[in-house]
């Protein structure tokens, strides 16, 4: 099922966190929400199954963040429930949170949220993805379209040298902003080449709620469908990469067949070292958080921060300010930029059978 939604029109864009142009002020007494001084930020994190960076990444920089500056906080995670995320939402305005900062698991479920907390005076910040017609104060989260731009070229990469490849895209989630911008960002690279004839267009399929069994079974339909001819598979991120790796695996066909991926997992990186998996995304999400969380806390301290950029919400129309990253497209020649930058552990990452892969590659 294709989205029919528009791209973000982006209005002005930040780079890079140091680029941040709103300035904290030294946190003075707050009286609202949380009825003490001290401000109580809330944030609903959306499951644990669709990626491992929301509890290994995003929760443990949250933390650290909302720490060194003081602040309370609660971070729940709503495990792909869209009833335990409204739940979470309401106990957390109950308990009076200042800031809420969302993940939504679809936007008709995110809207609900933020309309509730605005009619409550309690400001709200899209993180990562963007509520569709939510209206949400703010937005904090990378170039989704490089993004997909990256996976697009990686993959165009892999496969040089084939003679017309049939390529395989398996996309994200069909109610998630981000696929379709991801998707709007490597079909850019794609559809020129499927246009020439360079490629030959092959199955492309939407996975409901980023659900890799699904992804894999969508995949296997796929393979059985080309008579096991896909050359290579554009995968929207490194879980539904392991996905179709498992498959290929299956069929004698790992190795030969260039996946892309997203999100610079461990398993992603480790696939990459293998030579399973030809290229992943790093989105460095340390500075995603730590923009978050100086958002949420200006917010709670009552200033209106500047973010010095935008975009525009694709089903309203309205303006949402909003800080967006870059991020860094990631092959085997420089899996060390993710081990330098604190995000993959080089222990975790070489651990037993890849210790001999990461030597090989300068890794460590």
């Amino acid at each position: 099922m294709h989205s029919t939604h528009s791209p973000l029109r982006l209005v002005a864009a930040l780079g890079a966190a140091a680029a941040l142009v709103f300035t904290m002020t030294a946190c003075g007494d707050d009286e609202s929400g949380g009825g003490g001084d001290t401000p109580l930020i809330g944030v609903i994190l959306p499951d644990s199954a669709s990626s491992d960076r929301w509890e290994t990444a995003d929760r443990k920089y949250l933390e650290e963040a909302f720490e060194a500056a003081g602040v309370d906080y609660d971070i729940q995670n709503a495990q792909g429930s869209r009833e335990d995320f409204q739940t979470i939402a309401d106990q957390m305005l109950t308990n009076g949170v200042d800031v809420l900062v969302t993940v939504n698991l679809d936007s008709g479920t995110g809207k609900t949220v933020i309309e509730k907390a605005k009619s409550q005076g309690v400001a709200t910040i899209d993180y990562d993805r963007l509520t569709e017609d939510g209206g949400a104060d703010y937005y904090v989260s990378f170039d989704n379209e490089q993004v997909g731009v990256f996976q697009g070229e990686g993959l165009a990469a892999c496969l040089e040298g084939v003679d017309t490849p049939l390529v395989a895209e398996l996309n994200g989630s069909p109610t998630d902003n981000n696929a379709t911008l991801f998707k709007n960002g490597y079909d850019s690279v794609l559809d020129p080449l499927y246009a020439d004839g360079t490629f030959e267009k092959g199955p492309d399929e939407w996975v409901p709620d980023w659900d890799n069994a699904q992804g894999g079974t969508l995949f296997e339909q796929m393979l059985t469908d080309t008579g096991a001819e896909i050359d290579g598979v554009l995968a929207a991120n490194d879980d539904l990469a392991h996905a179709v790796i498992t498959v290929l695996q299956r069929n004698n066909l790992n190795g030969t067949v260039p996946v892309t991926g997203q999100d610079a997992t461990i398993q992603g990186l480790q696939n990459i070292l293998t030579g399973d998996q030809c290229m992943t995304v790093y989105k460095p999400v340390k500075q995603e958080a730590d923009a978050a969380a100086e958002l949420a806390i200006a917010l709670a301290n009552g200033e209106t921060p500047e973010t010095g950029g935008s975009v525009i919400d694709p089903i309203s129309s309205e303006e949402v300010p909003a800080v967006l990253l870059e991020s860094i497209s990631v092959t085997v020649e420089n899996i060390q930029a993710v081990v330098d930058d604190g995000y993959a552990d080089p222990a975790e990452l070489c651990a037993g059978d890849y210790a001999a892969l990461c030597e090989q590659h300068g890794i460590g």
